[in-house]
């Protein structure tokens, strides 16, 4: 049974609820190493050194300090430092609710769960099935450990015995997210016919449920393994590199590669990929043609290589249309 972490309480209007603040994961250890002295083997401490005394500093000479200029600080004491920390209230006070789809993931920094403490069941489940109902998350104000938190409150099922629970995530603020407009993307033309295969290429991978337990930290599982072979006394050697995909420069026949690929793990073939192509290729024919027909005819220079001149222009039979080449399929 979880424990809860701290206590606060939800406000909106009048109505106050009391809560228990838990937490919603559990970091798996991560593999770490220590440092030690390759002589004998022990295992080193870290010391603090001033430079301009060239002096080991024990914890009770060090004080905080904030730096305003480059190389110059001002010192805080203690009860200096208290002072300026936000007055823990507990207190989740919500300031709106907003459609839970116009909240970016990008703002989402850590989860909690939220429990009901005791007096607070009924307004608990009320507030989370009216949130749940309208498909709107409560945005509020949270102050704990020294610092104000915009958190958000949202209903999560898998309740034990039924019904919606609620689930607080603090988010980042404004100030803290950079925009993707920083980042250069350089703007390229997408054809239909590969917009259609790589359309049939996420079709194919494409999933309605998200199931987090299918997935895991291969590499910390192989460390771990190899780390016990070397604690049994086995020597481990670095794993040959991985052959490097086959570069493909042209993106159609990328697209229709990983098509085939996918296509192989699932026992099916990648005709449908042809198709796609095969469509694709016959519209740009067909505007090709289009924008042919528009054009005047011109008279061909003598000499051409059936050694007869063309017809004048006024005589002149629009362009046959292209038929569009069907591929074989892959079988």
């Amino acid at each position: 049974m979880a424990r809860s972490i701290a206590s606060g309480t939800i406000s909106f209007g009048l109505v106050s609820i009391p809560v228990g603040l838990y937490s919603a994961t559990q970091a798996s250890a991560s593999v770490s190493f220590n440092l030690l002295h390759a002589k004998c083997g022990t295992r080193l401490r870290q010391q603090y050194i001033c430079p301009l005394d060239n002096e080991i500093v024990t914890r009770d000479q060090m004080v905080k300090g904030y730096e305003f200029a480059k190389d110059r600080y001002v010192t805080f004491t203690t009860d200096e430092l208290k002072a300026l920390e936000e007055k823990a209230t507990q207190a989740i006070e919500i300031a709106e609710f907003v459609p839970l789809s116009k909240v970016d993931p990008v703002y989402f920094d850590k989860p909690y769960y939220l429990g009901p403490e005791k007096g607070g069941e009924k307004a608990y489940r009320l507030l989370a099935e009216v949130m749940k109902e309208s498909g709107r998350a409560a945005i509020a104000r949270y102050a704990a450990r020294g610092k104000q938190y915009i958190v958000m409150l949202r209903p999560v099922e898998g309740v034990q015995g039924g019904g919606v629970g609620l689930a607080m995530q603090t988010l980042l603020y404004a100030d803290e997210v950079r925009s993707i407009s920083e980042v250069p993307i350089a703007a390229a033309d997408v054809r239909p016919s590969e917009l259609s295969l790589a359309r049939q290429l996420v079709d194919q991978i494409a999933s309605e449920t998200f199931s987090p337990s299918d997935y895991e930290d291969d590499v910390r599982k192989r460390m771990l393994a190899d780390i016990q072979r070397k604690v049994d006394g086995q020597e481990i050697a670095a794993a040959p590199p991985a052959a490097e995909p086959a570069q493909i420069i042209d993106l159609m026949e990328a697209l229709k590669a990983s098509l085939g690929q996918q296509g192989a793990r699932r026992g099916t073939r990648p005709a449908a990929a042809h198709a796609a192509a095969d469509e694709g290729d016959a519209s740009e024919a067909e505007g090709n043609d289009a924008l042919d027909s528009r054009k005047p005819a011109r008279r061909a220079k003598a000499g051409a290589h059936d050694g007869q001149a063309d017809a004048p222009a006024s005589s002149a039979e629009p362009p046959a249309k292209v038929e569009p080449r069907k591929r074989a399929s892959k079988r």
